[in-house]
């Protein structure tokens, strides 16, 4: 059944073969990103089923008017995929409380901006679904991803929490971790890489950036096949509550989950089961 797909980022990587994917599909795509001109050129021009709309998800104001253009054009909006968002990598002192600003200001306040005016009109309807591009970084913590963790993190307890806001309303919500694909992230324009700042950091830093860099382009994951699953996720009448994507990803989720639980016994046994409030003892 054809759906309109509000999609974030449309201007490369994932969110492009997202509103491609979309459209062969035979969806309705809005398609935004911070130079409209750019995304329309990359999807093929002008379409009937494609609005292009500028959006800085940085902008509440930009996230509003793109939900209007939506509505204006295609009466509804089904489904809104949070895609956009960027990388600042690096350790942690060697990342700048502005830069670590920065990153929490796009890849959370971000999608929370255009899910802010998106749900008024998924309200209204009383049906859409919220998809919101997390990583498999936003369940485990590695190295010289401090700043993308946290902002990962973020978004992970903010979906999760979010379901129970919204599915009263007929509003399903799905939080997506990829693993590595090749979805332009290591690019330049995505990534903002660290200058080594720090004697004790810097041949780690060095070698870290020039690992990374390598790896560019040559990723396991397939963004196309991600986009697909993406979409069939969307065409769901019960959609998952989380999509764990790739075979990397869910390797390290298992691992994650079972040193959670060996931690969780370990604060058993430590006495953490015991630990509420006694009148006796108080």
């Amino acid at each position: 059944m054809s759906k309109v797909i509000l999609v974030t980022g449309a201007g490369r990587g994932l969110g492009t073969d997202i509103a491609r994917e979309a459209l062969a599909a035979g969806h309705q795509v809005v398609a935004t990103g911070r130079r409209p001109e750019e995304v329309e050129k990359t999807l093929g021009g002008p379409q009937d089923n494609l609005l292009v709309t500028r959006l800085d998800v940085t902008s509440p104001e930009d996230a509003e008017a793109a939900a209007r253009a939506a509505v204006d054009r295609f009466g509804r909006i089904d489904v809104l995929i949070n895609n956009a968002g960027n990388f600042f990598a690096g350790y942690f002192e060697e990342i700048t409380p502005d830069q670590m600003r920065r990153q929490i200001e796009t890849n959370l306040f971000g999608p929370m901006n255009v899910t802010r005016a998106v749900l008024p009109v998924l309200r209204k309807q009383r049906a859409g679904h919220v998809v919101t591009l997390s990583s498999s970084a936003g369940l485990i913590g590695q190295e010289f991803c401090v700043a993308y963790a946290a902002s990962k993190f973020g978004v992970e307890g903010w979906m999760e929490s979010l379901r129970y806001d919204v599915e009263p309303y007929g509003i399903r919500t799905t939080v997506v971790e990829p693993g590595f694909f090749r979805t332009e992230l290591l690019v330049d324009a995505s990534t903002t890489w660290p200058e080594p700042t720090i004697e004790d950091y810097a041949e780690r830093t060095t070698a870290t950036v020039a690992a990374w860099k390598s790896m560019s382009g040559r990723q396991s994951g397939d963004p196309v096949k991600l986009a697909r699953a993406l979409l069939a996720i969307a065409d769901q009448d019960k959609p998952p509550l989380r999509f764990v994507a790739g075979a990397d990803a869910i390797e390290g989720v298992e691992a994650k989950a079972r040193e959670l639980l060996a931690q969780a016994q370990a604060s058993r046994e430590l006495g953490g089961g015991d630990l509420a409030y006694d009148d006796a003892t108080a």
